[in-house]
């Protein structure tokens, strides 16, 4: 019997200290809340954008979606099948710059190369380290959708004046209507103005007068060859794209792009 009393004894005292623990207050609750309704709401968000569009996406819109996912959060499904990532998009730069007096045109520099050798052999790759990649991938999508005759429109150099309204109208002048033309503009201006943050990085934001990028994307090898040793991978496609005037977003610093694109570049250079 002692031995019953004893374990009751030791029961109650432990019944008396949780009953003696405080109790959260108002603020801690409602931190925990708040911390609760994020997790749902960051659960059910990456659901609605990575699972194929359905209306459910329009309950917060597409818009509200993309703002949240993008950069930061930004994923897909595209490395498994049925169509897993099969290519390599690169996106270099050159510009027109005055130096000594003289206009001058420089070569290519692969700003993809460039923000790759920031996530090789880092186990904590920044985001920074796939932009271009992702700026490219955009702007072919949108080129390949684009007819002959808006294809060449592009390929035009459009370094005076206002050179997006001068592209717009020259696809307004052609004969059918493509809706695609305006997801290209899009899609063209980002391009342009990514180029444009390289170009100052690298050369100055005071001697640039006019950029240009060229968008690639070479396919890996076949997969019905790839037990060939001696299977090499296609031939890079490009699109094609004239000259433009250098464009600038509002609240973008290009001195905080540059310290950070310009030292990386400076490391990959022989």
């Amino acid at each position: 019997m002692s031995g019953i009393s004893s374990m009751e004894h030791e029961a109650a005292d432990r019944i008396d200290q949780v009953a003696a623990r405080p109790r959260p207050t108002w603020w801690v609750k409602l931190i925990a809340f708040a911390a609760c309704l994020l997790t749902l709401w960051h659960v059910g968000a990456s659901f609605l954008w990575i699972a194929p569009y359905s209306a459910l996406r329009e309950i917060p819109t597409q818009q509200v979606l993309s703002g949240y996912m993008l950069p930061m959060f930004g994923q897909s499904w595209s490395v498994f099948a049925p169509e897993p990532i099969n290519g390599d998009y690169h996106f270099n730069v050159r510009a027109v710059i005055e130096k000594d007096g003289e206009q001058v045109e420089t070569g290519w520099v692969s700003a993809t190369d460039v923000e790759l050798s920031m996530i090789r052999y880092n186990l904590f790759p920044p985001r920074a380290g796939i932009q271009s990649s992702e700026v490219a991938s955009g702007q072919m999508n949108a080129f390949n959708k684009l007819n002959a005759d808006q294809k060449a429109v592009v390929a035009l150099d459009f370094a005076e004046g206002d050179g997006e309204e001068w592209m717009v109208r020259s696809f307004d002048e052609l004969e059918g209507d493509n809706p695609s033309t305006e997801a290209y503009m899009a899609e063209e201006h980002l391009s342009t103005a990514y180029a444009t943050q390289v170009a100052y990085a690298i050369w100055g934001a005071d001697a640039v007068i006019k950029v240009q990028y060229r968008v690639s994307r070479q396919n890996v090898v076949p997969y019905a060859d790839r037990n060939d040793p001696g299977a090499q991978r296609p031939d890079p496609t490009f699109s094609t794209t004239g000259w433009r005037l250098p464009i600038e977003e509002e609240g973008q610093s290009r001195e905080n792009f540059a310290n950070t694109f310009r030292s990386q570049f400076e490391r990959t250079q022989p």
